[in-house]
């Protein structure tokens, strides 16, 4: 799934097509996707001016000029597509086209742009709410801060960590601790950090609560600037692919030498609430 990196590269990839356009065209080629889509979603949508791109999380937010906010999420294979958009920078690899079988919302602009939601799982999801209970909405509701933010320091995670048992990855998950990170991108801060994944979050010193946040914002701005990282299906919205997958330290290199210089560590993969977890035994403890 699309962590957080990915829609950030997705928000972006968006904004030039959809900053400030009005949508002269909105088509839902069906009724819904991993949920159904909202009453009224293509007239409501119709005509309607997008004030800003914003993310929440792993959610791509557009509010409108009717007191309404498009919420999008990408869930495991959603994808979006610009046709006459902006050309991936050179040297970049690039997506094969998306299946037109997979297209299933399609919005148009005024100034002639037209933008395609193409998902062959469909466990995405769009939502119409109204921008004033945006802070209300069931799945931002109880969400923690954002992880490049200004909320997110040593203080507060600190605070989050204290008498806790539970190790630090498992915290670092929960979305109500810290929003939008996912799997991949904690297993890299954390070695970043020098910590151990499975360590309990209340044993770590708070000067090593502040190296570990500085990770975390460290890893999300280099996956950012690098495009996200592609597994399977990612793409940002020019069609390029992210590139970070080829600097992970040790997600998904189970076996192989740790890249700390002097370490001399092996990354081991354990399991953690069902979900695999890469680190290195001998320098993050």
């Amino acid at each position: 799934m699309p962590e957080l990196p990915e829609v950030e590269t997705v928000r972006r990839g968006l904004e030039p097509s959809l900053l400030g356009a009005r949508l002269t065209r909105v088509e839902a080629r069906r009724g819904d996707l991993r949920f159904p889509l909202p009453e009224g979603f293509v007239q409501r949508l119709t005509g309607a001016r997008i004030l800003r791109l914003d993310r929440r999380a792993k959610y791509i937010l557009a509010p409108l000029d009717r007191q309404a906010t498009l919420i999008m999420h990408l869930g495991m294979t959603g994808r979006f597509e610009i046709e006459g958009g902006r050309a991936p920078g050179a040297g970049l690899a690039v997506a094969a086209p998306a299946d037109a079988r997979h297209a299933h919302i399609v919005f148009e602009t005024e100034a002639g742009a037209r933008i395609t939601y193409f998902d062959a799982r469909r466990f995405g999801s769009m939502d119409l709410v109204d921008s004033h209970a945006l802070a209300a909405y069931p799945t931002f509701r109880d969400m923690g801060p954002e992880p490049l933010g200004e909320h997110f320091n040593a203080a507060y995670l600190a605070g989050a960590f204290a008498g806790r048992r539970q190790g630090a990855k498992t915290l670092l998950l929960d979305q109500k601790i810290v929003a939008g990170l996912g799997n991949i991108y904690v297993c890299e801060a954390l070695h970043r950090a020098g910590i151990s994944p499975i360590r309990a979050a209340g044993a770590i010193s708070r000067r090593r609560v502040g190296r570990l946040v500085a990770a975390i914002k460290t890893t999300l701005e280099a996956a950012i600037a690098a495009g996200g990282s592609t597994l399977r299906d990612f793409a940002g919205a020019d069609g390029a692919l992210g590139y970070f997958q080829h600097r992970f330290a040790v997600y998904g290199r189970e076996g192989e030498g740790c890249p700390t210089p002097g370490c001399r560590g092996v990354v081991r993969r354990t399991v953690q609430a069902g979900r695999s977890t890469f680190h290195c035994p001998r320098c993050q403890r």
